[in-house]
């Protein structure tokens, strides 16, 4: 009985302590005002960000504020539960008070910002109706991301404007905040987002992991992560789950194509034919990256943890994701830094992070007010300036670069500052965006590099290794790299596809391309073990 007693007590301990030991949870707390803003920021962005709103909304208003946080993964999770709640919110006002008849025509036609004249009535009226309306999703603001999936939105008519052009002139001049610097855009014409931060892209390695795989140098360019030793030791996201890794790919096709254009020749390269050798060019080089892979993971803060951690030699990362997890790991331990994040030299653009109204929203006026915070000086200085310092965040270094220029014009603040060396208006290295080259293939560039190296990653470490093993011989070189069933004549096609009413034909598409890779590895593979030498 008493060997009884005791088991049934140990199963009750065990049970009850983790809720007995856990931290105490900070309740909601009442206030006078609310804003809802869903965003993929992280923790340490949204407590700084709304300490900081809190404090500057009562010095203005003399209200309280809670910002209610909602997070529910990254951008590309982000944009597609937007479209769905407003698809269902426009259809129930459709059916409903409209008593209108819906179908999928209609569904797809409410939101396109390109309707011919001579599209149906029915589906002329529904784009008319929503852009009048104010269906809501329950969420009045859409902060973070990249600057691709806010202007998808802006022109679906899910985001609306904010007058901040015109309450602050003094802001939206190229001495301030520019419309366009090295190719980006920094925020909408039309008022509808507006750039609040920037970001770059670049490699996270852990020292330790770099001497014991004996590369000659750290990977500190694109082209390094391509490295044989580094097979099995890259921890990358995937581009079609994250935006900002989508972008990462981005800037390294441009790069590529870039180089074409001012490879040294005869005369001057042909525009368009550059465009096409770089774009195959990257896409090889994103090959073996991903051939390189230990995995691809949904969350892009996954891989610079195991970075720091050993798990991975490197990885893809957001700039603040990069120096946020060196910082974490340089405080752990002693001498110098074990995690280093590199910006390769020439192949990143500083890109924004927008935040926007979103149409229907349930606290406007808070919303618009937040979104105004968010652009002056005393929140761009919680963006890089250290805890503890004038204007400076409360618990976190949040270690991004503000998007106001005059913020780097101010030299007395450079000891308050994380990275007071940086400063992306005054690179002159830094590489220059052409979105007529890739902008328009976004999302088609994302689902080609889930095909080539997510969904055939079994068949493609198979083949890198293989090749490896046989000292890289041309022909197995040659077949892994054929990039003829995705070249740049292709991704009109493969557009079209991508954007067919149908969406069954994506998968189908999907297949096909998975399939015929999976077999172009499995030749590749081939080809290198006939080159190996046998062992006796």
């Amino acid at each position: 009985m008493l060997k009884r007693t005791l088991i049934l007590v140990a199963l009750v301990a065990t049970v009850a302590l983790p809720f007995i030991l856990r931290p105490k949870r900070t309740t909601l707390q009442a206030a006078d005002d609310t804003v809802i803003v869903i965003t993929p920021h992280n923790e340490a962005i949204r407590t700084e960000f709304a300490l900081g709103f809190k404090s500057w909304y009562h010095a203005r208003t003399g209200r309280t504020v809670l910002v209610d946080w909602r997070v529910i993964g990254g951008t590309s999770d982000i944009t597609r539960f937007l479209e769905s709640e407003y698809t269902a919110a426009f259809r129930r006002r459709w059916t409903g008070p409209l008593d209108r008849e819906w179908s999928a025509e209609i569904q797809a036609g409410y939101v396109n910002p390109a309707l011919r004249s001579d599209a149906p009535a029915a589906v002329r009226e529904a784009r008319a109706q929503f852009l009048a309306s104010d269906v809501s999703c329950g969420i009045d603001v859409f902060c973070g991301g990249g600057s691709y999936d806010f202007i998808r939105q802006a022109d679906a008519g899910r985001l609306i404007a904010v007058p901040l052009l015109a309450r602050h002139p003094d802001w939206f001049t190229d001495d301030v905040l520019p419309q366009r610097y090295s190719g980006e855009t920094y925020w909408d014409a039309g008022g509808r987002w507006y750039g609040n931060v920037l970001s770059t892209y670049g490699i996270l390695y852990n020292r330790d992991a770099i001497a014991r795989l004996g590369l000659a140098h750290p990977p500190e360019r694109w082209d390094d992560l391509q490295d044989p030793k580094l097979a099995g030791e890259l921890g990358l996201a995937d581009p079609t789950k994250s935006s900002s890794i989508a972008k990462a790919f981005e800037n390294l096709i441009q790069q590529k194509i870039q180089l074409r254009l001012t490879a040294p020749g005869p005369g001057p390269a042909d525009r368009a034919q550059a465009v096409r050798d770089g774009w195959r060019d990257g896409l090889r080089l994103i090959q073996r990256i991903g051939a390189n892979a230990r995995y691809f993971t949904d969350s892009s803060q996954k891989p610079p943890i195991d970075v720091s951690q050993g798990d991975c030699a490197a990885g893809i990362a957001i700039d603040f994701y990069g120096r946020a997890q060196a910082e974490v790991t340089d405080h752990r331990t002693a001498g110098p830094p074990r995690v280093v994040f590199v910006t390769p030299r020439g192949g990143s653009v500083s890109s924004v992070d927008p935040i926007a109204l979103l149409r229907g929203a349930p606290h406007r006026a808070v919303a618009e007010l937040f979104i105004e915070y968010t652009l002056t000086m005393e929140a761009q200085k919680l963006w890089n300036f250290r805890p503890g310092t004038p204007g400076g965040t409360q618990r976190f270094a949040l270690r991004r670069m503000p998007v106001r220029k005059d913020f780097y014009t101010h030299a007395e603040w450079r000891p308050y500052r994380s990275d007071p060396d940086d400063s992306p208006f005054g690179d002159t290295e830094h590489l220059v965006y052409h979105p007529e080259w890739t902008g328009g293939l976004f999302r088609e560039m994302a689902f080609v590099i889930r095909i080539l190296c997510l969904d055939t990653h079994d068949e493609l470490a198979v083949a890198w290794r293989e090749i490896i093993k046989a000292g890289l011989p041309a022909d197995a070189v040659a077949v892994l790299g054929d990039m003829s069933a995705v070249d740049y004549d292709c991704m009109a096609g493969i557009k079209r596809r991508l954007d067919s009413k149908d969406k069954v034909d994506e998968l189908r598409l999907a297949n096909e391309l998975a399939e015929h890779f999976r077999a172009q590895y499995r030749r590749a593979a081939e080809l290198a073990r006939a080159h190996a030498v046998p062992v006796r």
